[in-house]
């Protein structure tokens, strides 16, 4: 009797196993896919230009480049003579906007800020964004990389950062007499015949403007701000 009674349950197992064992999958869950937006060319970035303090000037790609900005500011009596006098001044007046905790020094915290939030564009650039401008590949065995970096691709001095370029003692602070310092060795490289005077006319074009699609086309001649010096022979 018991034998009957395992038979009978293993020939039932043997009906229901196939049964049990092929029922068909569920229907998948529809997902919903975000159709991809067409690609194309990215937008022109705005053009900047870091003056020889380090003042951040940008200007959209169809507008003149932002040297123009830099120099109608510096030039206080505007009669299209930068001076020594002014473009002192307008570095001082850069200074005292920097120094965030009113001490009167350019420490640590303000040159992060400089470097993180009113230039993003340096860190950018370092991290893959834009390369140094100059010679290309890196430089070779006991050879120096003279390539732009940093400010010096946007400005008119080859110095990558104005703010701790001016720590001529490497305390990590500026003080106001490291910055005038600065100043007038940075205005020294843009006034080369020394007569203490800067046209807009005379100023060459940025590291970024001679890059095409970097910063805007490099533009064929300066803005016709001031006139020409006359040549010392007649």
């Amino acid at each position: 009797m018991r034998s009957s009674f395992w038979v009978g349950v293993l020939a039932f197992g043997a009906c229901a196993w196939p049964a049990a064992a092929f029922q068909p999958p569920p229907p998948p869950e529809e997902v919903y896919v975000r159709p991809q937006e067409p690609r194309g060319p990215p937008p022109p970035r705005a053009q900047l230009f870091i003056s020889p303090a380090g003042q951040p000037f940008r200007a959209p790609p169809d507008q003149p480049y932002p040297v123009v900005a830099w120099f109608a500011q510096a030039d206080a009596d505007h009669d299209g003579r930068l001076t020594r006098d002014e473009f002192r001044t307008d570095a001082e007046i850069w200074f005292k906007a920097l120094d965030a905790d009113g001490n009167g020094q350019l420490g640590m915290i303000e040159a992060q800020r400089w470097e993180e939030q009113l230039v993003p564009e340096i860190a950018r650039d370092a991290l893959g964004g834009g390369p140094p401008v100059g010679r290309r590949g890196p430089p070779g065995r006991n050879q120096a990389d003279h390539r732009h970096q940093g400010a010096a691709v946007y400005g008119l001095v080859n110095e990558p950062h104005p703010v701790r370029g001016a720590d001529a003692d490497f305390s990590m602070n500026v003080s106001p007499k490291e910055w005038r310092a600065a100043a007038d060795r940075r205005f020294a490289v843009l006034d080369p015949d020394g007569d203490g005077v800067v046209l807009a006319i005379d100023l060459k074009p940025t590291p970024a403007q001679a890059v095409p699609g970097k910063d805007g086309p490099r533009p064929e001649r300066r803005p016709p701000i001031g006139q020409r010096r006359p040549s010392s022979g007649g």
